[in-house]
C-alpha cells in the first residue's frame, strides 16, 4: 500500500523559510509525478508545483515561482518543497500527491492524483 507522509510545516514570520518533505512508502511501479497543493481556510485546494520522478523536470504556478523550489531524493523516495520569502497569504495546509506515469501536470491541476498525503499546516504571520 502506498503512503505519502508530509512533514516540516510550522509557524514562521513573513519573509522566512520552511522546507516541507513528502516521504513515499510502498511500491509505485514505474515513474511518477509528485505534486504539491495547498488549501487555505474557506478556500478550495489549489495546485502549487510538480516534479518528475527523476527530479529533472519541475513546474510551478505563477504565484510561487521564484520563491518555492522542488527537489527529490530518490534514495530516500522523498520529495521536498523549499519555500522562501513566505507571505501571510501562503498560510494553508500543504499536501503532496502522486500521479503514476510520465511527467504530467494536467491530472494534478485537476486534483486527480493516485495517492495523497495527509497534509501539513503552514502558518505565516505578518
Amino acid at each position: 500500500q502506498v503512503q505519502l507522509v508530509e512533514s516540516g510545516g510550522g509557524l514562521v514570520q513573513a519573509g522566512e523559510s520552511l522546507r516541507l518533505s513528502c516521504a513515499v512508502s510502498g511500491r509505485i511501479f514505474g515513474s511518477y509525478t509528485m505534486g504539491w497543493f495547498r488549501q487555505a481556510p474557506r478556500k478550495e485546494r489549489e495546485f502549487v508545483a510538480a516534479i518528475s520522478w527523476s527530479g529533472s523536470t519541475s513546474y510551478y504556478v505563477d504565484f510561487v515561482e521564484g520563491r518555492f523550489t522542488l527537489s527529490r531524493d530518490m534514495a530516500k523516495n522523498t520529495g521536498y518543497l523549499q519555500m522562501n520569502s513566505l507571505k501571510p497569504e501562503d498560510t494553508a495546509i500543504y499536501y503532496c500527491a502522486v500521479v503514476s506515469g510520465a511527467f504530467s501536470v494536467s491530472r494534478l491541476r485537476a486534483l486527480n492524483a493516485d495517492y495523497w498525503g495527509q497534509g501539513t499546516q503552514v502558518t505565516v504571520s505578518s
